[in-house]
């Protein structure tokens, strides 16, 4: 119980477990922890994988990949930008460029925020890594469409 719901205490737990007929103390709930941090400590410590299971509808992610294409000057690199949305695993590619500079980037945050149709259309988060590419003018960009960048190590 106490995994499943971060800020139940002792006394919440002893009256759940009453409602389904077992008649415990918070002295014994308090001794079973198996390793489970005190309710005030749990709230504040949510784990990446807690977070996302709790907001999956409402997340997506973002990052490059790149593609090399043969062309008349030699070979190329694309770099390709594209979000997921994590719930139903929808794939948008935003955009493909040779140079994805700051000005290439706020255009795409524009793109992917717009209102209706946009690739973050259903989302309120953004996980990202900490590419140079994601500038703060491009966070800013994102964070006016209602999306929060949550930057991932």
């Amino acid at each position: 119980m106490a995994k499943e719901n971060r800020d139940w205490g002792y006394d919440r737990i002893v009256g759940a477990l009453a409602n389904l007929g077992y008649n415990v103390c918070d002295q014994t709930v308090g001794n079973v922890r198996h390793g489970l941090p005190p309710a005030p400590e749990r709230k504040r410590t949510t784990t990446w994988s807690a977070f996302i299971r709790a907001h999956l509808a409402l997340l997506a992610g973002t990052d490059f990949f790149t593609a090399e294409v043969l062309t008349l000057h030699g070979l190329v690199t694309y770099y390709v930008l594209f979000f997921i949305h994590l719930e139903s695993r929808r794939v948008d590619i935003a955009g493909i460029t040779v140079r994805p500079d700051e000005l290439w980037m706020k255009q795409m945050a524009r793109n992917v925020t717009m209102e209706g149709c946009g690739a973050l259309r259903d989302c309120r988060y953004l996980l990202h890594d900490r590419d140079s590419n994601y500038t703060q003018s491009f966070r800013a960009i994102i964070a006016s469409g209602r999306v929060r960048s949550a930057v991932r190590t």
